[in-house]
């Protein structure tokens, strides 16, 4: 249960080596996730979906900074299910983080 016969992801950055803006970088992810059955007596099935995700970084030396967008097109899907019928759990919305650090 909640094991999809097929699977699949792809990340990608692209980070800008020259110039003023030598440091920028983009990110994006692609997650398919195929059907896949909700209990052990697959009476029934959590559909597929696919999820894409993206990232805009900044790296200068000891310094980091990013923006990263789960779920960009706030796509609606169950991640899993209990193992019954009683509780589905269902997928984050589209959601923004942000981190800064400082490497010494």
């Amino acid at each position: 249960m909640n094991v999809p016969k097929n699977q699949a992801s792809l990340w990608t950055t692209y980070e800008l080596q020259a110039g003023d803006l030598a440091g920028l970088g983009f990110g994006l992810g692609l997650f398919y996730v195929g059907d896949r059955q909700g209990d052990l007596d697959n009476s029934f099935t959590l559909s597929d979906y696919l999820r894409t995700d993206a990232a805009l970084f900044y790296r200068r030396d000891s310094f980091n900074a990013a923006l990263n967008f789960r779920n960009l097109f706030n796509t609606d899907y169950f991640r899993a299910s209990d193992g019954g019928n009683l509780f589905l759990f269902r997928g984050e919305p589209f959601t923004v983080t942000a981190s800064i650090g400082w490497e010494f």
